[in-house]
C-alpha cells in the first residue's frame, strides 16, 4: 500500500510539474510576442517624432506668454502653404536674420490686416480680432495695452505670403516692425519651416503649446472669411506619436515585470513540489 501511494504521489507531481513547464513554455511565447509588439510601438513612435517634428530654441521673448525665450518647442515639418491665421509658425527668412524666429501668422495672401480700431483692436477684412493669447497689461486689459505698441497701418497681404506678428507685441521685430521693406513686412510661405506644437523643454513648461486651434478661433470667432473651415485643424500627428511610443515602453515594462512574477511563483512551486 505504502509503495502504491508513493508511485501515485510521484505520478501527480510529475504531471503537475511537466503541466508547469507547458504553462512557462507558453508565457514565453506570448511574453515574446509581447515585447516585440512594445519595441516596434516605441520605436515607431519615435520614428514618427523624428520624421515629423524638429526641435528649435526661442531666441527673444517677442511671443511671450504662449512660448518663454529659451523654451525649447517642437514644430511640425509642414508646407508653409498649410499655414493658417492663428498658427504659430517658426521661419528662416534672410531678410529677416541668420536665426530662425517664432511668431504668429495674422494674415494670409489677399488679406487686409490694419492697426487698429477705435477698441484698440486689430482687424483682418474689416474683422475685429480678441486675441486672448496676447500677453495681458497689469491691470488686466489684454488688447489695448498690447496693440498701443504698433503704429497705424494698414497692409493688403500679397498672394503667397504671411503677415506675421509676435504675441508680446511691446517687443517683438516683426511684419509690423518692417512695413518699409517693400514687402509690407511680409514673408513667403516657403520661409515657414514649421508650426509649433509642443514645448520639449524646460521641464516645468513640457506640453502641448495648444496656440494652433486656439489661434485659428480667434479669427474664426471674428468671422473672417474662411477661418471657420480652419478652426478645427493645426494639430499634426505628435499627440498619435507620443501615445504610440507611451504605450510601447510602457507595455515593455509590464511584460518584463510580469515576466518576473511568473519566474517567482514557477520557483515557488517547484520547491513545494520537492
Amino acid at each position: 500500500m505504502t509503495a502504491t501511494g508513493t508511485g501515485a504521489g510521484t505520478t501527480g507531481a510529475t504531471d503537475g510539474a511537466a503541466a508547469g513547464a507547458r504553462r512557462g513554455r507558453a508565457w514565453q511565447r506570448v511574453q515574446g510576442v509581447l515585447i516585440g509588439v512594445g519595441i516596434v510601438a516605441m520605436l515607431g513612435g519615435f520614428g514618427m517624432l523624428a520624421l515629423n517634428y524638429r526641435p528649435f530654441a526661442v531666441p527673444t521673448d517677442s511671443m511671450k506668454p504662449t512660448v518663454q525665450p529659451g523654451d525649447r518647442v517642437l514644430a511640425d515639418r509642414v508646407p508653409g502653404t498649410s499655414a493658417r491665421r492663428g498658427d504659430v509658425v517658426v521661419i528662416k527668412d534672410p531678410t529677416w536674420g541668420a536665426l530662425p524666429e517664432v511668431k504668429r501668422v495674422v494674415g494670409v495672401g489677399g488679406d487686409r490686416v490694419s492697426c487698429c480700431n477705435k477698441q484698440g483692436l486689430l482687424t483682418v477684412d474689416g474683422k475685429p480680432l480678441k486675441e486672448t493669447y496676447l500677453a495681458p497689461r497689469p491691470l488686466g486689459d489684454r488688447t489695448a495695452h498690447q496693440q498701443s505698441a504698433l503704429s497705424k497701418f494698414a497692409v493688403t497681404v500679397p498672394s503667397g505670403r504671411l503677415f506675421l506678428l509676435g504675441d508680446n507685441r511691446l517687443n517683438s521685430m516683426d511684419s509690423a516692425a518692417r512695413l518699409g521693406d517693400g514687402k509690407h513686412g511680409t514673408v513667403p510661405v516657403d520661409a515657414v519651416v514649421g508650426r509649433v506644437e509642443a514645448v520639449a523643454w524646460p521641464s516645468d513648461r513640457i506640453g502641448l503649446l495648444g496656440g494652433d486651434r486656439a489661434g485659428r478661433a480667434v479669427f474664426a470667432a471674428a468671422g473672417v472669411p474662411g477661418a471657420a473651415k480652419d478652426a478645427g485643424g493645426g494639430a499634426g500627428p505628435l499627440v498619435p506619436a507620443l501615445a504610440v511610443c507611451v504605450g510601447g515602453v510602457a507595455l515593455l515594462l509590464l511584460t518584463t515585470l510580469a515576466g518576473g512574477v511568473t519566474a517567482i511563483a514557477a520557483r515557488s512551486r517547484e520547491r513545494r513540489g520537492a
